[in-house]
């Protein structure tokens, strides 16, 4: 959003007008500063920057330069700089309230404490009426509508024409559905403000008419114009999309939002576009033949299954993107590179990365599907009127609920938190997806709530989330939804979840430091080669801490120590723990399909490697591995799926694969199309013996006439 103007030297250019009251360089500086706003006002960014750099040489110790120009550096998409210009006017003048406000419009953005320092502004300057709209901002963006309504009284107070105040009252009503509010702004930026809040709340198609309220008022009002563009992509509206992002560019707005997404639109030409009754699937073409079966099998299955557990039928297709490149994907989403996220829901579409977008085994392409894919119906189910830790929750919950082995497992940050009794409380739990105070809370937040629905189904039922999402979409608020449907009030649910949290995380937590020590220890005999000594340690610390299934994790030390000593069954068993704690390194996976075709464990073996697939299926070696177990096994359909993912991978021995494929399709009784796979062997290796001998083979079998 483009924050309303501040009068950053206010008692400087209010006393111009007072005759004798400065001094002529006093006077200078004031006009000067007035200049500059002026130039940042008709977006002459440069000839504003060079006269600010030029004040701030000639007035060092003027903290209300430094303001100036860190608010311009604020409007021209350059917050870093903004912050170091703030910090500066604060080391010159620790009272300065425009500084202060400065870093907590900064930090409103990122990690820290945003309302802390308006406060702090404002207790240096009462009547600062936009620190006060930033706390009515900030109190929305947490979704507490009681401190958002207080706070934003409060500005009105101050200034009765707050736009911003008026703003978030009107944004309140609106979201409650309340179509005239008597807070409406009639405001370009008070309908941009509106806009922003639609957006947190994934209602973008209702976000992208206040976007167009805005432009109507203004229409150079280019944060607003390139918002929209971005969440008309957000709705998969590409060309109109460009159209208004392109309006931005030519008016030479190139913030790095805008600049990004229209080089991602152009990046789109290279996609190919898969459709079914009810589903849009978009893959790049490099690699659109190898993922196809997999992610639309996927894409079938969770649909058909999550219709039957929401009791609810979508309306609509749904689109999934899938990025190999995960830049790309994070400008899909939010317009700017270093997203962390995996996947991102947009009402029927979806944006993920590939599994090529990642190392191999950093994420797990079906959970997060099927996380995303939960986020379909629920917003749907509530016109996104959900809370966003409920609907995360529900999908952190949804992808342990489909395999026990999916989902992320519980990481240090976590084990933290829990220790410290840092969980925040289910009333303010929003607060941690939208300002976060610390890096890793995004994270500790996805945790919470999706220990919170694992808590409510446990205890209340699946029922219970269902009719609380109903509650969600009739506009009820957190505490009476858990009043309504749980019985407890709030503060008395937030005991229970912990005692919930500690029945499943105690142990660990309690041994976490033990453990650590303990990995230090083995990490050292490993080193030294004394597998006996791994062993015993090893054995000791592994079932303090389950879940760690990241590389070094206890069970694979264990399995080498075992494999060195000739002991192949215990080797296994430790593997197949880690398999089924949730460990997804393809490399240690693969060790582990061997290991069991070897001890002719071979359904064991190819269960491994399909369930790599859901990890990591770029890997033409798996998936010949497991075609050749299922042909053996007699799943020829599933041998087929995989010596063609094997061609689709360009792999070293192309006429292998091609004769691989040939066999499985013959085993299904597809002769013709065997006979295709075995003539293009033949074609790369003319002399291989085993193909001639199966197309002979097919040559001669008898062949039916057509009736």
């Amino acid at each position: 959003m483009k924050h309303s103007p501040r009068v950053a030297c206010v008692a400087i250019l209010a006393a111009i007008l007072i005759p004798g009251s400065l001094s002529a360089q006093q006077l200078d500086l004031g006009k000067s500063l007035q200049q500059a706003k002026a130039l940042q006002k008709e977006r002459r960014y440069d000839d504003a920057n060079n006269l600010l750099r030029q004040l701030a040489a000639e007035y060092p110790k003027n903290a209300d330069v430094r303001v100036v120009w860190g608010r311009l550096y604020l409007e021209h998409w350059q917050p870093a700089d903004a912050e170091d210009l703030f910090k500066e006017a604060v080391q010159i003048d620790d009272k300065n309230a425009g500084a202060l406000l400065g870093l907590a419009l900064v930090r409103a953005e990122g990690f820290g404490s945003a309302a802390d320092l308006a406060h702090q502004a404002l207790k240096n300057d009462p009547h600062l009426v936009e620190a006060q709209e930033l706390l009515a901002r900030l109190a929305l963006e947490d979704n507490n509508e009681t401190r958002a309504r207080d706070e934003a009284h409060k500005a009105l107070e101050m200034d009765p024409k707050s736009v911003e105040g008026r703003a978030v009252l009107a944004t309140m009503d609106w979201l409650a559905d309340k179509k005239d509010s008597s807070w409406d702004p009639h405001d370009a930026h008070g309908y941009e403000l509106a806009a922003h809040f639609f957006m947190l709340n994934r209602r973008y198609t209702e976000s992208v008419a206040l976007y167009r309220k805005a432009l109507e008022l203004d229409p150079n009002l280019y944060t607003a114009r390139s918002q929209l563009g971005l969440n008309l992509m957000r709705l998969g509206r590409m060309d109109e999309a460009r159209k208004e992002l392109e309006l931005c560019w030519n008016a030479h707005f190139t913030d790095n939002a805008t600049t990004n997404s229209l080089r991602l639109l152009d990046t789109m030409k290279n996609f190919t576009t898969f459709k079914t009754d009810n589903t849009v699937l978009m893959l790049d073409k490099k690699e659109a033949d190898l993922l196809h079966p997999y992610f639309e099998t996927e894409m079938k299955k969770v649909i058909a299954t999550y219709e039957k557990k929401y009791k609810f039928k979508l309306e609509h297709p749904v689109q999934v993107e899938v990025y190999p490149n995960h830049e790309d994907f994070a400008v899909r989403t939010m317009g700017m590179p270093g997203l962390g996220a995996l996947g991102v829901t947009f009402n029927y579409s979806i944006a993920m990365d590939s599994p090529s977008g990642r190392p191999p085994g950093e994420f797990h392409w079906a959970s997060t599907l099927w996380h995303e894919m939960s986020h379909v119906f629920t917003l749907s189910m509530t016109n996104s009127k959900i809370p966003r830790w409920f609907t995360e929750g529900i999908a952190v919950h949804e992808e342990t609920a489909a395999n026990p082995e999916w989902g992320d497992r519980v990481g240090p940050e976590e084990i933290t938190v829990v220790k410290d009794h840092r969980l925040l409380a289910i009333a303010e739990l929003d607060r941690g997806f939208i300002h976060p105070t610390y890096p890793s809370q995004v994270v500790v937040s996805y945790f919470q709530g999706g220990q919170i629905v694992d808590f409510i189904t446990q205890k209340w039922g699946w029922d219970t989330v269902l009719a609380m999402i109903k509650d969600y979409g009739q506009n009820e608020e957190t505490p009476a939804v858990i009043r309504k449907e749980l019985k407890i009030e709030p503060d008395e649910f937030d005991k229970q979840l912990n005692a919930f949290i500690d029945s499943r995380l105690g142990e660990t937590v309690t041994h976490y430091s033990q453990w650590k020590d303990g990995m230090k220890t083995m990490i050292e005999l490993a080193g030294k080669k004394d597998d006996d000594a791994v062993i015993k340690q090893g054995l000791a610390i592994r079932d303090m801490y389950k879940d760690y299934v990241e590389a070094g994790s206890v069970y694979e030390f264990l399995a080498t120590a075992y494999a060195d000593k000739k002991d192949m069954p215990d080797a296994i068993d430790e593997l197949m723990r880690y398999a089924h704690a949730g460990g997804r390194s393809p490399a240690t996976l693969k060790l582990l399909a061997k290991d069991l075709t070897e001890a002719n464990r071979k359904k064991e073996a190819a269960d491994i490697l399909d369930r790599l697939n859901y990890i990591y299926p770029v890997d033409g070696e798996a998936h010949h591995m497991l075609a050749d177990l299922w042909l053996d096994q007699g799943n020829a359909a599933g041998a087929a799926r995989e010596f063609a993912a094997e061609l689709a991978y360009k792999p070293i021995n192309p006429a292998e694969a091609h004769y691989g494929l040939a066999r499985a399709l013959n085993a299904e009784n597809q002769p013709e199309k065997a006979k295709d796979e075995v003539l293009s062997a033949l074609e790369i290796a003319p002399g291989y013996r085993d193909a001639q001998k199966l197309l002979l083979k097919l040559s001669s079998s008898k062949q039916d006439l057509p009736k």
